[in-house]
């Protein structure tokens, strides 16, 4: 990165936002600083559960020895549902620092995260290794993070399950596509979700797709890159972790290489 400064290392370039609507301000923070901007392209927008039932299966979850949430977004829809009240001994994991950012803020001081953020990493935690018999609570959403469960049952634990929101599909944006097509920016495609770069593949026409494709994939994981590359992606960074500035550090890592197309 010889003679650019860090301000504008990435100046002209877009980053493609997979996350849900509403949830492209940390990426869009990371990149002004480095001169980039954000396109979004929202697969799906989060909706807290309110129900009877959803309260019911996340008091049960929550009685578990050790709870672990999968996402920030997950923290509030549980908050909302109902007090988090750790009791003595419980132990309280997030997925990554975002997570477990967000239990703090919810009043969980001694709640923890894997220095890896991402599945393997939670799952890798002293506190998981031993779970024969014990409950382990998961506050998570449908779909997604579901090699936790499986991976805890294997284990022996009796795993409680509180799906507290839902992904709600929606259409992508008529305006974002229009920006794709059109740009002849480098892009930049921010990737801390397979479930995300699936359906989003999958919603997209054809030519957006094509487009899509040539973008340089900054994946949170090495599983992650793998999927990007089975998805037909050829040009990917893998960053440290989730983060929006860790994603941003590895495409700075990589801008002295041949120009992003």
């Amino acid at each position: 990165m010889a003679g650019t400064t860090a301000s504008a290392a990435l100046q002209g370039c877009y980053v493609i936002s997979l996350r849900p609507v509403g949830g492209h301000a940390g990426l869009r923070q990371a990149a002004a600083r480095h001169g980039a901007r954000v396109l979004a392209l929202s697969p799906w927008r989060l909706v807290a559960r309110d129900d009877a039932d959803s309260a019911r299966t996340l008091r049960r979850a929550l009685s578990a020895s050790r709870v672990i949430f999968t996402s920030p977004a997950a923290v509030r829809a549980a908050h909302a549902l109902l007090p988090l009240r750790p009791r003595r001994a419980q132990l309280w994991l997030g997925v990554g620092a975002g997570t477990r950012d967000a239990l703090r803020r919810a009043g969980i001081a001694g709640a923890i995260a894997p220095a890896r953020m991402d599945s393997e990493g939670v799952l890798a935690l002293p506190a998981l290794r031993e779970v024969r018999g014990a409950d382990v609570g998961l506050v998570t959403a449908p779909g997604g993070r579901g090699r936790i469960a499986t991976e805890l049952r294997r284990r022996g634990a009796r795993v409680l399950r509180a799906d507290v929101y839902v992904r709600v599909a929606v259409a992508p944006s008529p305006r974002a596509l229009a920006r794709l097509r059109a740009t002849t920016a480098p892009l930049l495609l921010a990737l801390s979700s397979g479930e995300a770069l699936q359906r989003s593949l999958a919603a997209l026409p054809a030519d957006a797709t094509t487009r899509l494709r040539r973008a340089r994939v900054l994946a949170a994981s090495t599983r992650l890159a793998a999927l990007a590359r089975r998805r037909g992606f050829t040009d990917i960074a893998i960053a440290a972790d989730a983060r929006p500035r860790s994603l941003l550090a590895a495409a700075l890592e990589r801008v002295t290489e041949p120009a992003i197309r």
